[in-house]
């Protein structure tokens, strides 16, 4: 057992009699702050020196204490008062993670301004602009933010930014707002507009992912996360007793980074390093170096980010030690751990401190601010997502598989989405139950303290001809388990047709192949298809809803620009289905020279 006591799972269940399930958290919800900024009053009367905020500067960090913050949040604020914003004029952020964001975000939040983060590929790509234009047309920002004239200049004159004051922290160009020069001396109406502040107050509107349509503008209040953040801390008592520290990279456009680890550290007195890598072959190298520098009491990360770190503490003994001594917790979240990597890095925590900090998961969207199940007891397993947060009620509605459709109810659940009655109102049930599309099992039906387990999306599901349900996206995960190195994703079809197939998005290296050769769109390798239509074949599960009988791999790459890659990173299957209807015909026929038959 870790040095930390854990909270134990204790779930009340309700079995009604449509055959839905209704499961609750036994455990009290503590108290829950009003607003956000709260939190930084908070902080920088018991702790006024602590570092909150920090990011690389040359060799070392430019690092904001708690008192720091709250001084700067206030006369930011002052400025946004005095250029005429409000709840009706929001701020578009279109740069990513930084220390003048993150103070931007509260001096916002201070006065009830809201502020709409998205994602830096929306403005760095040219082929993406599309996207920014989308959420400028939706949002109707009086100001946009981006740290860097140079890198985001190009972006900052796109015309649908006419109009807007453009406010820039360096390379500063003419015609623009310096971030530096937004601060004015808070006054009195600094202090009424915050008292105006409350639960219901917009906070922000965090855009989807975009994986089924365009994105969409959740309605992110002070409510939902400051709730959340309290029913974090029953979840995790560890929390409440030193304040916690992060190295983080997540970024703040998503809910998981921006919303949950954002938050954590600023309603717990904790610190956030922000990481400048990324877990990718051209960045890693940054993060890093950057854990050398600071290590973090909790460790946020994807799975490849994680088997990034495995990697390089295998052959670092000091990175390895470092990393592990004062870990209270290892979160992974976006998909299911790799069970080596989840092996690994328990081997690596007991050899550095003879335990293993809490290793575990959670689940919840955008739209619930976002955790809703959490894994707060330990588990020697990857994949458990655990049992509701207190606050919040989980609807299940069985099928005869006994998977689960999952509904959440509690002050954590979005009012809506922005400018979008007609979608708000399909997305909750008679009852007032949000509709999240998600699919759960019971880890033990026998004993609901267990926790949950992912089990896929509802809409990704299909049907094939013979009647046969198709779980994709669990389908997905083993098909890229099997295929190893040879495809960097996959992409299953099927739907109304008599066969499984798979779109196979190949590595930089086998499309460097010395046998690859393309065909209208497709790849043809014909040294790996046979390695390909081997591992499909040599796979246990052979019943029809799982057997792939075909398989094509693309030569172009998904495209940002035609939005077969959300801003999370993520395939956009419909569209990518969409845009390459094309190829399901080639995957189909026995004929076609890149067709690889299993």
């Amino acid at each position: 057992m870790a040095r930390t006591r854990y909270l134990s799972h204790e779930v009340i269940r309700e079995d009604r009699p449509d055959g839905s399930i209704l499961l609750r958290s036994a455990h009290g919800l503590g108290p829950v702050a009003s607003r956000t900024t709260d939190w930084l009053h908070d902080w920088a009367e018991r702790t006024p020196d602590a570092v909150f905020l920090a990011e690389r500067d040359g060799e070392g960090w430019r690092k904001v204490t708690y008192t720091e913050a709250l001084t700067q949040v206030r006369a930011i604020a002052a400025g946004l008062l005095a250029r005429g914003l409000g709840a009706e004029t929001p701020i578009l952020i279109i740069s990513g993670n930084g220390v003048d964001h993150g103070l931007l975000t509260l001096a916002a939040q201070y006065v009830g301004v809201p502020t709409v983060p998205v994602a830096e590929q929306y403005a760095l790509i040219p082929e993406a602009n599309r996207q920014l234009e989308h959420v400028t047309r939706l949002t109707h920002p009086r100001m946009v933010y981006a740290v860097d004239g140079d890198r985001f200049g190009a972006a900052l004159n796109l015309p649908w930014f006419d109009g807007l004051e453009r406010v820039v922290s360096v390379n500063v160009p003419e015609g623009t707002t310096a971030f530096a020069n937004l601060a004015t001396v808070a006054g009195p109406d600094v202090d009424a507009a915050n008292a105006m502040v409350g639960p219901d107050t917009l906070a922000k509107i965090l855009m989807t992912s975009g994986s089924t349509s365009s994105p969409k503008g959740v309605l992110t209040t002070h409510r939902m996360m400051c709730t959340n953040q309290a029913q974090l801390a029953v979840c995790l008592p560890f929390l409440k007793r030193k304040p916690p520290r992060i190295v983080d990279w997540l970024p703040w456009n998503h809910v998981f980074g921006g919303s949950h680890n954002f938050n954590m550290m600023l309603a717990n007195g904790g610190a956030l390093y922000i990481d400048d890598g990324k877990p990718m072959p051209a960045l890693i190298g940054r993060t890093i170096e950057n854990q050398r520098l600071v290590t973090g009491t909790l460790a946020f990360n994807v799975p490849v980010g994680f088997a990034f770190l495995r990697d390089a503490m295998k052959q670092d003994a000091d990175l390895r030690r470092s990393y592990f001594e004062s870990l209270d917790l290892l979160f992974y979240a976006g998909a299911s751990l790799p069970q080596d990597v989840w092996a690994d890095l328990e081997a690596m925590a007991r050899e550095v401190r003879g335990e293993v900090p809490l290793f575990t998961s959670s689940w919840g969207l955008t739209e619930t601010a976002p955790a809703c199940l959490i894994q707060h007891e330990p588990t020697n397993r990857s994949g458990v997502v655990g049992v509701p947060v207190p606050g919040v009620t989980i609807k299940l509605v069985p099928d005869e598989d006994m998977r689960c459709e999952v509904r959440v109810q509690g002050p954590t659940v979005t009012p809506g989405y922005f400018e979008d009655p007609a979608k708000t109102a399909k997305s909750f049930d008679a009852e007032g139950y949000f509709i999240t599309g998600d699919a759960m099992k019971f880890l033990d039906p026998s004993d609901m303290n267990k926790g949950m387990v992912f089990d896929g999306r509802i809409s990704e599901d299909f049907k094939l001809l013979t009647g046969t349900w198709v779980r994709a996206a669990n389908l997905r995960l083993d098909v890229l388990a099997h295929l190893g190195g040879l495809a960097a994703d996959v992409i299953v079809t099927g739907a109304d047709r008599n066969e499984i197939g798979v779109f196979i998005i190949p590595t930089a290296s086998l499309r460097a192949h010395p046998d690859a050769s393309e065909n209208e769109g497709a790849l043809i390798v014909p040294s790996e298809a046979a390695e390909i239509a081997r591992r499909l074949k040599a796979r246990a599960s052979e019943g029809s809803a799982t057997r792939v009988t075909r398989a094509l791999i693309l030569s172009e790459p998904p495209s940002v620009s035609d939005g077969e890659i959300t801003a999370k990173g993520n395939l956009n299957f419909r569209k990518l289905l969409t845009r390459r209807a094309q190829f399901l015909d080639r995957l189909y026929d026995d004929d076609d020279p890149a067709a690889i038959l299993i």
